[in-house]
């Protein structure tokens, strides 16, 4: 294979301490390692999408420049990669703004895109609910999921200083996942 293929990776988090951060960025550091050159990454931050709270009201004036962009990214990348953080059992409002936003763009946000999702948080479910929610509800916003991986509690399998997962068995999922992503991306199916 000889062209790069072009990958988006954000957590659904606008803190800039979130551990869904950190998970995402160690999944494409993996596969980065796994597939040398033949990736090239794209890390977008919610912070750089913030935007009014969506209403029909707002959508009348117009959808804002931000989304637009961020469905942008989301189209001319090859695949995605989302780390999901858990609030109350739901979405950050900073995600679910964005998507409430993007899906007036058009409902199929992640434009048929092959999607690994990651979650983890510091109780033991890791963001499971979140995630089978997230599984249930994004191929109807035209998300291809290939792969997913969550586990938790964060701080008992993560090494903050290395910036990894410690735990043998996680640390195989995960590079599984991300195998079966890589594998899904239309370049390499």
């Amino acid at each position: 294979m000889s062209e790069q293929l072009n990958i988006v990776v954000f957590a659904a988090s606008n803190s800039t301490q979130s551990i869904n951060k950190r998970l995402a960025l160690h999944a494409v550091s993996i596969l980065q390692d796994e597939f040398k050159s033949q990736v090239k990454i794209k890390a977008l931050d919610l912070n750089d999408y913030e935007m009014p709270i969506y209403s029909p009201e707002r959508e009348a004036q117009g959808i804002p420049q931000l989304a637009q962009n961020f469905y942008a990214e989301l189209g001319a990348a090859d695949g995605v990669i989302i780390s999901l953080a858990e609030h109350n059992g739901a979405y950050t409002a900073s995600f679910k703004n964005i998507l409430d936003w993007c899906s007036r763009i058009k409902m199929k946000i992640f434009q048929n895109r092959p999607v690994m999702l990651l979650a983890t948080s510091i109780g033991g479910h890791g963001g499971q609910n979140l995630l089978a929610v997230a599984m249930r509800d994004f191929p109807k916003l035209g998300a291809n999921i290939t792969s997913h991986f969550s586990f938790g509690p964060f701080k008992e399998h993560f090494d903050r200083q290395a910036d990894q997962l410690i735990t043998p068995e996680l640390a195989l999922e995960l590079r599984e996942a991300i195998a079966a992503f890589h594998d899904a991306v239309p370049a390499n199916a």
